[in-house]
Formats: structure tokens, C-alpha cells, sequence
């Protein structure tokens, strides 16, 4: 049956408080995505019982309706005809919904504008890497020996591969310069050109450090009795974003000051010189040593007590995508993969909490009644087993809360497990079942036991608690 996107339209605006309600709205590939006035006025059930809308949720001070890839967006534009509001885009909608953020909402929000954007070349460089794992890893389709081992002639092509796949994390700085001064209203381009100065290879590399500092041959320069060490920010994910943010402060401060014409000639050179030295001088050493104590605090963590450390943050992982919290863990595996710590322990965990969400979410879909809501709860359990687990997270397993329990409670045992196992990603990949393939070759045996804890353990919980339980509100 043809869907009458007007009259969908008219059903959404009625259901959500009227035209007064809403305070700004785009849309992306399947949601509306609504910042409103009052989201108690919503009627939540008047909602998902339209034929049209596969889900709710709301999320950093946004309300959104799930509608589907090809609906939404023709959806949106009678919505936007019937409340005489013009198109918005969805940054628009972001800063209208970060100011009715708390402080540390906006500064969660702020590290989630910076690292996102490059995450489509974090998770390419980790499947690459991944694929550099099966050729080159021991112990995976022979004994005690790699493929290329035992078929020399795929060296070359794992060496491609390998610096195809290094790169993002070798010039991760730049990565993150581009980003940081784009957010925070700077030239890109100087960001980028700010992360390569970081690790110029003019500069002794931060891998290599701590050999230096135990020979005591760490280079420095003397300025006019000033010796600032020569030292890089390799894998190091603080030091660029805290100088980005100075050099698009500067920049901006000297763009509103300087006339025009003067402008090729003096801000750019200005705010990238000035920002090099504070670096070099004081924010480098600074931030190398806080992000290497993070590092170092985590690592200790796990190694003293892996099972307490893999099993607490199995349980709090859902609940920090919840907050939107999760994001500042990104900084930290970045940190731990790229900065010579061997890998990361933290996303396996990561990767395992996505899949244990989808798989609550794929139970549901055998004990719901409500048409819509078996619809949403198949394909966005898909989809977290993919690693983008919102939608199962707010669209299902939160609303029915027992699923949710379920997901998290397995995460823990399956975090637990591994982080006994010491399993390590090489880097960061697609958070969900393709994560195998960006965890350490000799782990993968172990990672997929913890695979096989948060398949079978939240489906048959939350499948048996269901049945057993039938809550009213699962056949509504």
C-alpha cells in the first residue's frame, strides 16, 4: 500500500505537541531527528502505533523518529510544509540541541563533534589492518606460521596493505588538527598542517621516548637559554586536540582584528607560529604526560584486576552510549592502539557490548506483538551487530528495559572473559561481529568465545524472560 506521506505527516506533528512544540528539525538516512520544547507532550504510543514510524528514541536533547531509508526524508518535507519552517540542516539541529546541554553534556559533545568525523578513516584503517592480521599472523590457517610464511609470494601485497592500513593511525594527529580547528571555527587546513608538524620526522618520535630518556639522548633546542625538547606526538591524541583548540582561537581572535587584505600574510603564519611554540614549550609536555597517566591507569587496571576492570566496564558500557559518554573512550583507544601500548583493551569490549544489544534486540522480535515494533526490533538488532546500536539501544531494549538488563549483564561476563584472556585490538574496526578482525590473530579464539557469551546469553535471557513474564506492554 502507497504511503501518504501527508497524511504521515500531519500524524507525526499531532503526536509530537503541534508546530509549537518543535524548536528545530532535520532528518539523516532513517530519522527524524526533532529538538522540542517539552518532550512530555510527546505521545509516545500515538507515535509507534503509526504504520509509518518503526521507532522512538531520544538522545542528546534530541527526539528522534525512526521512519526508514527513501520515507523519511519525503516525510520531512511535508512535515516542514505543514509548519511553514524551512529545511534545516543537521548542524543546525546539533546547536540548537547542545544548548540545552549541562556543561559536561556540551563538553562530551564536544570531543563527539571532533573524533566522529574521522572515524569513517579510524574504522577503514582497522579493517585494513585487520585483513593485514589474517595474512601476517601466526597460527591462523597453519602452525606456528603466518600465511606469508608459508606463501611468500603475498609479502608484497601484506606490506601494501600494512602501510595502506598504518597510515590514519601514523598521521593520526593530522587526523584530529583537522577536525579540532574545523569544530572550533579555524582553518581546516592549518589543522591538518598543526598535526604533521607534530610528527615531523625532524622530531625524536614518541615511540622511541622512553629509550631516549633512559639513555639521557633526548634531543632538545636551546632557546636563548630555554631548552624545549625536540620530542613528536606519534599515536598522542591530547596534545593536538588541546593545540588545535588554541591555533582556531588565535586565528579567529586575529581574523576579527586584521584587516582583510592583510590576511594571507599574517593570520595564518601568526596563529600557526605562535601555537607551534606554546605547544612545544608547554602544551605538548603537559598533555603527553596526562594522556600517557591515563593510558598507564587503564593498563594497570587491567593487568591487576582484569576480570573486576573487564566485567565493570562490560556492565557500563550501554549505559555511557546512553549519556553519550562513550565517546570519550575513543580518545583512549586511539591512545592505547597507536601509541605503542600493543593494542587496545578496551574496544573488544566495546565490540562485544554492541553485538550483546543486538542480540536482545533479536529476542524481541520474538516476543513483541506490535508489528512495527517486531520490524524495528529485527532490523536494528542487525544493525548492532554491524556496531550501530542506537537504535536497538532506544528503539527497543530501553523501552522494555529487561532486554537492555540482559545485554549489559552478558557484556560484563563476555568483558570479563577476555580481559582474563588478555585479548588486545590492533585497532579500532567495526564495533560489532566484523570486530574479529581487528583483534590480535592469537586472541581471536578467545574473542570469539566471548562472541558466543553475548549471542546466545541476552537471547535466550531476555527470549525466556519474555515468554514467562508477558508483560502487558509487549503486546500493545
Amino acid at each position: 500500500m502507497a504511503v501518504n506521506y501527508k497524511k504521515s505527516a500531519e500524524q507525526i506533528l499531532e503526536a509530537i505537541g503541534g508546530e509549537a512544540n518543535i524548536s528545530s528539525a532535520t532528518h539523516c538516512v532513517t530519522r527524524l531527528r526533532l529538538v522540542l520544547q517539552d518532550e512530555s507532550q510527546v505521545d509516545t504510543k500515538a507515535l509507534e502505533d503509526l504504520d509509518v514510524v518503526k521507532g522512538t528514541f531520544s538522545a542528546n536533547g534530541q527526539f528522534q523518529i525512526i521512519l526508514g531509508n527513501g520515507v523519511v526524508d519525503k516525510v520531512y518535507k511535508e512535515l516542514m510544509a505543514l509548519t511553514g519552517r524551512e529545511e534545516q540542516s543537521k548542524d543546525d539541529v546539533k546547536e540548537a540541541a547542545a544548548k540545552k546541554g549541562n556543561p559536561l553534556q556540551r563538553a562530551i559533545k564536544v570531543l563527539a563533534d571532533v573524533f566522529i568525523p574521522i572515524l569513517p578513516a579510524i574504522v577503514t584503517a582497522g579493517l585494513l589492518m585487520g585483513l593485514n592480521n589474517v595474512l601476517t599472523g601466526d597460527n591462523i590457517f597453519y602452525d606456528n606460521a603466518s600465511i606469508i610464511d608459508v606463501h611468500p609470494q603475498w609479502t608484497d601485497f601484506a606490506d601494501i596493505i600494512n602501510v595502506i592500513a598504518s597510515t590514519a593511525f601514523t598521521f593520526l594527529p593530522a587526523l584530529i588538527g583537522w577536525s579540532a580547528v574545523k569544530r572550533f571555527g579555524g582553518s581546516p587546513l592549518l589543522g591538518i598542517v598543526l598535526g604533521l608538524i607534530l610528527v615531523n620526522p625532524a622530531l625524536l618520535s614518541a615511540w622511541d621516548y622512553g629509550s631516549a630518556r633512559e639513555a639521557g639522548e633526548i634531543p632538545v633546542w636551546n632557546l636563548f637559554g630555554l631548552e624545549i625538547q625536540k620530542l613528536g606526538y606519534q599515536g598522542q591524541v591530547l596534545p593536538v586536540f588541546v593545540a588545535s583548540i588554541i591555533l582556531a582561537k588565535i586565528e579567529v581572535f586575529l581574523r576579527k582584528r586584521i584587516p582583510d587584505s592583510f590576511h594571507l600574510l599574517t593570520v595564518a603564519p601568526v596563529a600557526l607560529l605562535v601555537t607551534s611554540f606554546i605547544t612545544f614549550i608547554a602544551v605538548g609536555p603537559i598533555t603527553f604526560a596526562i594522556g600517557n597517566g591515563i593510558a598507564d591507569g587503564f593498563i594497570w587496571l587491567f593487568s591487576a584486576v582484569p576480570a573486576i576492570a573487564g566485567f565493570l566496564y562490560g556492565i557500563i558500557y550501554g549505559p555511557l552510549v546512553i549519556t553519550g559518554m562513550h565517546h570519550t573512550f575513543l580518545a583512549v583507544d586511539l591512545q592505547l592502539t597507536s601509541g605503542g601500548a600493543g593494542g587496545t583493551f578496551l574496544w573488544p569490549i566495546l565490540a562485544l557490548s554492541n553485538i550483546a544489544q543486538g542480540s536482545a534486540a533479536f529476542a524481541m522480535y520474538f516476543v513483541l506483538k506490535n508489528k512495527n515494533l517486531k520490524g524495528l526490533a529485527s532490523t536494528s538488532g542487525l544493525s548492532a551487530w554491524l556496531g550501530i546500536t542506537e537504535p536497538a539501544l532506544f528503539g527497543v531494549n530501553l523501552r522494555f528495559r529487561f532486554p537492555f538488563l540482559a545485554a549489559i549483564i552478558s557484556s560484563g561476563f563476555a568483558g570479563m572473559f577476555i580481559s582474563v584472556q588478555s585479548v588486545l585490538a590492533t585497532s579500532v574496526g567495526v564495533g560489532g561481529v566484523p570486530g574479529i578482525f581487528s583483534i590480535q590473530p592469537g586472541s581471536w579464539g578467545a574473542f570469539a568465545i566471548g562472541m558466543g557469551i553475548v549471542i546466545l546469553l541476552p537471547f535466550i535471557a531476555t527470549l525466556l524472560y519474555g515468554k514467562i513474564r508477558n508483560p502487558k506492554s509487549l503486546h500493545e
